[in-house]
């Protein structure tokens, strides 16, 4: 299963330690039991991670419960634990129009016809196209990069941005991380004799755009049984058929065939970024990308980090976490924020000096983005508060308000839906038109996506789309009501009452003091993380807070303490105001605690805290 298609119920298992309701409202579920694995795989899993001898035996159970938990079968776990591309690479012509694509691609190289790339204005396009750039600039020719505006232009291709790049003499678009729903805007490229290839990932009708090839996962048909790639991914799949084919035309000859590994930082960054599930050949990207990542190649990636003071990658430890918390939303402020296409060109440049001067820029425009961030997030909590939208028993939480800056909406809805543990759409209305403009973020049980596309296939919405976990939108200011009323009635009578109560899945229960450094060093195997392979949650049970403080940003500092005496620290996020933080800062007695082994090296003591993810009363 993967981040871009549908869910399936989760399995109808009892409440892990009775927790049906936690201080947040959510379930608790056992995670093996919720994926149903039997005892017969668990230690068939267990027998064959002891046999690999890749941790002490004390941790080998654990282990294998984890992997267990994340879908791994006994004969994927090799793969699992060491995922590498020759394992796990898919051939290419798999997809559905590869061949097609690769062949116009080539064509019009030989040429030396101008190709543009058309890229969305988020980390997945910009590190789509900046891959695209670097293999034909290794072929030595230079292509255009086209990203629309958020604000003005909106997502995806429009008939506008086809004239322009007409008009600039452009003879071939590849259009990347979008085009794969712009029916009518490819239909204009090809009135206007514009030849287009598609590169996407996202959710698409049985009927593909009227293009030269359309390569998409998740097109109907498609047989790469890939669809949990993100663009990036894709793309790094469409270099390897642009490999194979140059090659097949003596394009080589007077050249050395490019090494693909040297983008996987690129694609690696793109899968973490867009929250694609990171299995299969998706996770042999992410883990070799970290690694490509870690030696900072990139002039832009190393700037980045520069700038934001990281020092990590200097040895050798860049994570998802840097991906999706340090790099990421750095790239994204330009196209949400800024000037859209920063992200590829700091992505795509060798140059030292003009990657130092747009990382600068873009993170100053993450600053602002923050700030706005925050204020639109503080406003759509009064929002909903005062227009009775939240607490609700809507299955979703549909949230509008005139001045909203589109760039950021995305970002508040999935803050809320934190909060809220529902699924939160955000809209922002302009003023003078009347337009809508939302973004969706949605929990696993609950495809958004669909639902939107249900409603934009009802004529409800101008526009609309996405995949299980996200969704955007555009609809007109007096069918927000309308949007709001269908949503709901849509996922009320397509998914079960169950499966809309968010449930967290736990790994398994430990005391504080199986809470170790040595556990958690352990858990490197697993790595890397991200949808689809989720950091171990871990439960105590029927512990007490010894301490407890406040700080600022909402964050919260404890200890919590059991009854033979140990004691194990840590923190939660944003959290004072909320019935969890109240749980902490005013302790009611005995609790049970659900959180993540993050480690603690301040000082040099090289201990492990707990980042808490929920509380329920014992």
């Amino acid at each position: 299963m993967d981040a871009h298609s549908p869910l399936k119920p989760a399995q109808k298992v009892p409440p892990y330690l009775g927790v049906s309701a936690s201080l947040s409202g959510r379930a608790w579920r056992e995670r093996i039991a919720a994926k149903g694995v039997t005892t017969e795989t668990l230690r068939e899993i267990t027998h064959r991670l002891g046999l690999m001898n890749v941790a002490e035996a004390d941790f080998v159970e654990p282990l294998a419960r984890f992997a267990a938990g994340r879908g791994v079968t006994p004969e994927a776990l090799q793969d699992f634990i060491f995922p590498t591309l020759k394992a796990l690479f898919p051939e290419p012509s798999a997809f559905m129009d590869m061949d097609r694509a690769v062949g116009a691609m080539l064509d019009a190289l030989e040429r030396k016809a101008k190709i543009s790339i058309f890229a969305d204005y988020d980390v997945d396009g910009a590190t789509s196209a900046a891959q695209l750039v670097r293999w034909f600039r290794h072929m030595g020719h230079e292509l255009e990069v086209y990203v629309p505006d958020r604000v003005t232009e909106g997502y995806g291709p429009s008939n506008a941005a086809f004239d322009t790049l007409k008009r600039q003499g452009t003879d071939l678009v590849v259009t990347v991380d979008c085009g794969a729903m712009a029916h009518k805007a490819l239909d204009y490229a090809a009135s206007i004799g514009l030849d287009v290839v598609v590169i996407d990932h996202h959710l698409m009708r049985e009927e593909p755009p009227h293009a030269l090839a359309v390569v998409n996962p998740n097109r109907p048909g498609c047989t790469s049984a890939q669809g949990n790639l993100a663009a990036a991914g894709v793309v790094f799949v469409v270099l390897a058929g642009l490999n194979r084919e140059a090659e097949k035309r003596g394009l080589f000859s007077d050249r050395p065939k490019p090494d693909l590994r040297q983008w996987l930082d690129l694609s690696a960054l793109g899968a973490i970024c867009d929250v694609t599930a990171l299995t299969g050949f998706n996770r042999a990207l992410a883990a070799q990308g970290l690694k490509v990542m870690s030696q900072l190649k990139n002039a832009g990636i190393k700037a980045l980090m520069e700038v934001a003071g990281d020092k990590s990658a200097a040895v050798n430890l860049m994570s998802t976490f840097h991906s999706g918390f340090v790099i990421g939303p750095r790239i994204n402020a330009g196209g949400r924020v800024g000037r859209s296409d920063l992200g590829v060109r700091l992505l795509s440049t060798d140059d030292p000096e003009e990657a130092a001067a747009l990382a600068h820029e873009l993170d100053e425009l993450n600053r602002t983005r923050r700030d706005i961030e925050a204020e639109v997030l503080d406003q759509a909590m009064q929002t909903a508060e005062t227009q009775g939208l939240w607490p609700s028993d809507d299955p979703v939480i549909i949230v509008a308000r005139e001045d909203w800056h589109p760039g950021v909406i995305g970002i508040v809805a999935g803050r809320l839906r934190e909060r809220w543990h529902k699924p939160v759409i955000i809209i922002g209305i302009d003023p003078v038109s009347g337009m809508g403009k939302g973004s969706g973020r949605s929990q696993a049980g609950v495809n958004l996506g669909e639902a939107v596309g249900a409603a934009f296939e009802a004529d409800i919405l101008l526009s609309g789309g996405g995949h299980a976990m996200a969704a955007g939108l555009s609809v007109e200011r007096e069918r927000i009501g309308e949007l709001r009323r269908f949503i709901n009635d849509y996922v009320t009578t397509h998914v079960s009452e169950a499966d809309q109560i968010e449930a967290v899945e736990i790994d398994a229960i430990l005391s504080l003091k199986a809470a170790s450094r040595a556990l958690y060093d352990r858990f490197d195997l697993l790595a890397p993380f991200g949808q689809g392979n989720p950091e171990p949650v871990l439960a105590f049970a029927g512990v007490r807070v010894g301490f407890a403080q406040a700080m600022k940003g909402g964050h919260i500092r404890f200890e919590l303490s059991d009854d033979s005496g140990a004691k194990l620290k840590g923190i939660i996020w944003r959290a004072e105001g909320t019935a969890i933080g109240d749980a902490l800062l005013r302790p009611v007695g005995l609790i049970h605690v659900l959180g993540r082994l993050k480690a603690d090296d301040y000082m040099g003591r090289r201990g492990v805290q707990l980042e808490i993810e929920d509380i329920a009363l014992a």
